[in-house]
């Protein structure tokens, strides 16, 4: 199941994706994340998957500044430390 989180607005579209059956619940994106965007969670099967925070996912590309704006810099991201690709961003 696709988990998509964040909106579309007049800037563009801004969404974090996570592909819950790809996702093994390993937590590496939680700790590459910088910005405490992710946490894990039981998903509706019972599985413990990797999401985005409630509190987050309103804002989520002011928070998140995406693998071009932000992570770019870094030397990990949710998505490069995710070794299932379970992660995409649309920004």
């Amino acid at each position: 199941m696709l988990a998509n989180y964040g909106y579309t607005d007049g800037s563009g579209d801004y969404f974090l994706t996570i592909d819950t059956d790809q996702c093994d619940g390993c937590a590496r994106c939680i700790t590459a994340c910088g910005e405490n965007v992710l946490e894990m969670a039981k998903d509706d099967y019972g599985k413990l998957v990797a999401k985005v925070r409630d509190q987050v996912a309103p804002k989520l590309s002011y928070v998140c500044l995406g693998i071009e704006r932000g992570c770019s810099r870094r030397e990990k991201s949710c998505q490069t430390e995710c070794e299932l690709n379970a992660i995409t961003l649309t920004w």
